[in-house]
């Protein structure tokens, strides 16, 4: 999924103010997003908050629906972003420092998760979802029986999606928060994004197409065994798939091993779309795709990164450096990061030549799955990363200064922005939790 990364100076910010925290003067080139100074003795944010930003805080904070998660802009759509990729940058400099979340003990209540735990305030461990002042859990969104495996948003719709390994795609209506549809599949969703109108769905042998301006609903046949990624970029549709098979349904797609994207082009003659390309190279199943700077990056099962061009479907790098399963791909303004099974992060930069190579690595405790980009109500870039103890992190970027704290009963496999400071998570129970950015000023009073 590409962000949009609302203008390249974020990444020449530092993330959090290193020097005396009694200093109240707001660094003038930090305003002027040129500051360089680490440790700088100034304020790197507003006092006060943007304008804008406490314009919209009430706009755009926690709706007071009953359990419903709608917003004023119903209609938002996350722009696909073209980064030009170029080295250098201030990633991870505050690391360990800046906001990071301090608590006694960062573990989750397994008896007040149960709902019997008899510490209350004095329990030594958590009684809540999640840790940190910047955000706050909006409402749960109860149905899915397996692990949600997409959440899609389509452009000017005021309907969420939801899909699962249960078979099944719900559909909730964001004024409500009730859940409005369930469509039976007949077999379990391995991935699900929305492109404009569209909502396609990897599905067993199949991608699922629905428009719901026109209410087209197409089968695009092709893969074989699950669908575990999809992106869409230079009018193309491309599939991560499964499993080898010498035979399909078009004659577009030959003999393929494990590891293939297949490609679909929309013909507006036909309203239907067509089979264009298979794009070879990975040996085992690809799990993650991402579209940026007029290429296309695809993760893999056999712990490599592949680099296309969209122009000709041909391979120009593949990227090695990961150990284990490159779960998610996510480009962010120059920068390419990927997360893995390893316990890294990483973020890449395309060096003179222009290969991309590593130019910062985040080491974690536990194996990653899955990237998220989006801003806070105050404009700052946040990552959000998923990883297999159940929890999701949230970083400020480049500084990689920790935010916050997302905690489930199993684990994340899906994490998408929505409209107006809202963004969702899908864990392995089944439950979709919606949660909302608060603004500087009202994050500060409830502290």
């Amino acid at each position: 999924m590409d962000v949009d990364g609302g203008g390249k100076r974020v990444f020449q910010r530092l993330g959090a103010p290193s020097g005396d925290s009694r200093n109240q003067k707001v660094c003038y080139h930090w305003r002027a997003g040129k500051c360089n100074r680490y440790p700088c003795p100034f304020l790197h944010r507003e006092l006060n908050g943007p304008p804008h930003a406490a314009s919209n805080g009430a706009a755009n904070a926690a709706p007071k629906r009953g359990h419903g998660f709608a917003s004023d802009d119903s209609s938002f759509s996350v722009p696909r972003r073209s980064p030009n990729f170029s080295g250098g940058s201030t990633w991870g400099r505050v690391h360990g420092g800046g906001n990071k979340i301090v608590r006694k003990t960062e573990k989750l209540c397994n008896f007040w998760v149960q709902g019997n735990c008899g510490y209350g305030d004095k329990c030594r461990y958590l009684h809540s979802w999640s840790l940190g002042e910047s955000f706050s859990h909006l409402t749960q969104l109860d149905g899915h029986q397996k692990v949600i495996t997409g959440i899609a948003f389509p452009s000017g719709s005021d309907k969420l999606y939801t899909g699962s390994k249960d078979e099944t795609v719900r559909v909730w209506d964001c004024q409500s928060g009730q859940c409005m549809a369930v469509i039976n599949l007949g077999g379990e969703v391995g991935s699900m994004i929305a492109e404009g109108p569209w909502v396609f769905v990897g599905i067993p042998n199949f991608v699922k197409a629905w428009n719901i301006q026109t209410s087209a609903d197409l089968s695009l046949s092709g893969p074989v065994g699950l669908v575990y990624a999809l992106v869409v970029g230079n009018d193309l549709l491309f599939a991560g798939t499964q499993v080898k098979s010498s035979k399909f349904n078009h004659n577009a797609y030959p003999s393929t091993q494990d590891g293939s994207i297949l490609a679909w082009k929309f013909n507006v003659a036909t309203n239907c779309f067509e089979p264009a390309a298979s794009l070879n190279g990975h040996t085992l199943p690809v799990v993650s795709l991402v579209v940026g700077a007029n290429r296309l990056y695809s993760g893999s099962m056999d712990h490599s990164i592949k680099v296309w061009s969209l122009e000709s479907l041909q391979c120009l790098q593949t990227l090695s450096d990961h150990t284990s399963v490159v779960m998610s791909v996510l480009c962010w303004e120059q920068f390419l990061l990927s997360c893995s099974l390893d316990k890294t992060i990483k973020v890449w930069a395309a060096t003179e030549s222009g290969n991309l190579e590593v130019t910062y690595t985040q080491k974690e405790d536990h194996g990653l799955l899955t990237l998220c980009g989006m801003h806070d109500l105050d404009g700052k870039p946040i990552l959000l990363c998923s990883s297999n103890d159940n929890s999701v992190r949230l970083y400020d970027l480049p500084s990689f200064s920790e935010r916050g704290k997302i905690y489930s009963k199993e684990e994340i496999r899906s994490i998408q922005a929505g409209p107006g400071g809202i963004f969702f998570t899908g864990d392995g129970t089944g439950q979709v939790k919606v949660w909302t950015w608060l603004a500087e000023q009202a994050a500060a009073a409830s502290m």
